[in-house]
């Protein structure tokens, strides 16, 4: 199937490589620093205005700007050329949709100035919806459904057509064909559905549609469709509204279905095209925001997501990404920023306070985040063990522990064999020399789901060590630091089990190892770097001596 969608885009290298401003375009390209990309290759095309590689990059690096009208003059010296590209046949044909010029579309020839098999095949069809030909339109897109692995998209298209000229019967037919395969579609597809059933006065029937294809609470979005049946509103057909709408949608279909498939940058190219013929279309928005986060193209993810307007149903959505991308882009204040207005906007949402959590937890905030993961827990039917498990982090940073503990033991009561729980809960209960008997029963359950997490092989290592099982720990100690060579508190825990069995000079060796890895300004690094020194000095037994703590439960023979 994938063919039927053509191939990714690839930039040939043969520019002047003595060329800077090549060069630089060159290096901001794979970096997908597409702004920087657009700059330096518009430079270097001026002193080379034929060059083909120039030419192409040029239009691939505005079309992933969304900037599809500047596109257009260096995709039509492209194809007046006779070079091929596919970018710039999307943005030459993205540009005669917008001008409205349906029979120049018409006349292209799929051969040589076509996207590609689907997506030609799909917009041929919407062309003749805009030109009042439903006749043809029709016969096209069953024409398309005929071809292997496209009936869906085709059919998708046919309903939508159907239901844009207000032919909502027609529509459900297409959409209940096939056993409901279409109506499945995708997720724009089910709305796109709920929004005929409405028209035909169904809204009953529409509502116990989308509950069985969307989890309850799963989408603040969907409560808003299921808020408005309920209520008896008819809900307007707003999926497509013209034949421009319906091209956009062809590109945002193939897009969407590629973004499992194909390369973000790829991707990208569709969705900017679907979001250029429709500027509101907010699925293709969000999609081309998440492509750029993935992308690190965080400023252009940002913008992105700033298109969605305060309006729209999925604002939360974008505000929650616009938090994330910020945050990941080391904005940790304006993302908080946002978080506590979409909070204060959104005071009965239990993901906005759950991202709020998450991040002040980050940054360290601690007695905010227990205030807000106790909202979040409150709005939450029927418990999740995430955000107990969270909240427990948060006491026990804050040293309240017989709150960290409950609240550890309720994440175990709704996820018993949760591999973090256990392992968290152990190993807290591990370094207060607590319970250890149980301790080493929860990270025993934990190592046996995760056998490769070199943080739980870790804890495992630690609690026989603690109950001074010293030989038994070294096998798990070694194997933690196979998992995580470079950790610092995995190659100080190893050395200290080394040192318990009489391996002096071994312990002395990961201790080292274990200073070489801590960051000297990481003021909280978990590793005490003085400590380890201290122990290099003198031997872990009069570290311990010194601490007031246990002796080493069996004399190591140094």
């Amino acid at each position: 199937m994938a063919a039927l969608f053509t191939s990714s885009i690839v930039l040939p290298a043969v520019a002047d490589p003595g060329s800077g401003a090549y060069l630089a375009g060159r290096q901001a390209i794979y970096q997908n620093d597409y702004s920087a990309a657009e700059k330096y290759y518009a430079q270097a095309l001026k002193a080379d205005p034929e060059n083909a590689a120039l030419l192409e990059s040029v239009v691939v690096a505005r079309l992933a700007l969304g900037d599809v009208a500047r596109a257009l003059p260096v995709a039509q010296m492209i194809e007046d050329a006779g070079l091929p590209s596919q970018a710039a046949r999307m943005v030459i044909t993205a540009n005669l949709v917008a001008d409205g010029k349906l029979d120049e579309l018409l006349a292209r020839d799929p051969e040589t100035q076509g996207v590609g098999p689907l997506v030609d095949g799909l917009v041929q069809g919407w062309a003749y919806i805009g030109q009042g030909a439903m006749t043809r339109a029709m016969e096209q897109f069953d024409e398309v459904a005929t071809q292997d692995g496209l009936r869906d998209f085709a059919l998708y298209h046919k309903a939508l057509a159907l239901a844009s000229v207000g032919d909502f019967e027609g529509a459900e037919e297409v959409f209940t064909a096939h056993n409901g395969a279409v109506a499945r579609f995708s997720r724009r597809a089910a709305l796109a559905r709920a929004e005929v059933l409405s028209q035909l006065d169904r809204n009953e029937e529409a509502q116990q549609f989308l509950g069985e294809v969307f989890a309850a609470g799963s989408d603040p979005s969907i409560e808003g469709y299921v808020a408005r049946l309920t209520n008896g509103d008819t809900l307007p057909f707003t999926h497509v509204q013209s034949a421009q709408d319906g091209m956009a949608e062809v590109f945002f279909s193939v897009g969407a279905a590629l973004s499992n498939e194909a390369a973000q940058n790829y991707v990208l190219l569709y969705v900017r095209t679907a979001a250029f013929l429709r500027p509101g279309h907010v699925d293709a928005i969000l999609l081309s925001a998440e492509l750029l986060d993935v992308l690190e193209q965080y400023d252009l993810a940002v913008e992105a997501y700033r298109q969605v307007p305060a309006s729209s149903s999925d604002y939360h959505a974008a505000e929650l990404g616009r938090a994330e991308v910020l945050s990941r882009s080391d904005k940790k204040d304006a993302a908080a920023e946002v978080l506590q207005t979409l909070a204060s906007q959104n005071p009965n949402l239990p993901s906005v306070h759950v991202a709020l959590a998450d991040l002040q937890r980050q940054q360290e905030e601690y007695t905010s985040a227990v205030a807000s993961y106790d909202r979040a827990i409150e709005l939450t039917e029927g418990g999740n063990w995430f955000l107990h498990y969270a909240r427990g982090i948060s006491h026990e940073r804050l040293k309240q522990w017989d709150q960290a503990e409950a609240d550890f033991r309720r994440a175990l009561e709704l996820n018993p064999d949760q591999p973090q729980v256990l392992n968290y809960l152990g190993y807290s209960l591990v370094e207060r020399r607590e319970k250890l008997d149980e301790a080493l029963d929860m990270i025993e359950r934990a190592v046996a789901a995760r056998p490769d997490s070199g943080y739980i092989v870790d804890s495992l290592g630690w609690v026989l060590f603690r109950l001074g099982r010293y030989d038994e720990a070294v096998e798990h100690m070694e194997r933690a630091v196979e998992l995580m060579a470079v950790d610092p508190v995995v190659n100080d825990h190893l050395g200290d089990v080394y040192w318990a069995v009489g391996r002096a000079r071994e312990a002395e060796f990961q201790w080292k190892r274990a200073l070489s890895f801590i960051d000297p300004e990481d003021n909280d690094a978990e590793a005490d770097p003085d400590r380890i020194r201290r122990k290099l000095e003198i031997g872990l037994d009069e570290v311990l001596a010194e601490e007031g703590a246990e002796p080493l439960k069996v004399a190591n023979g140094n």
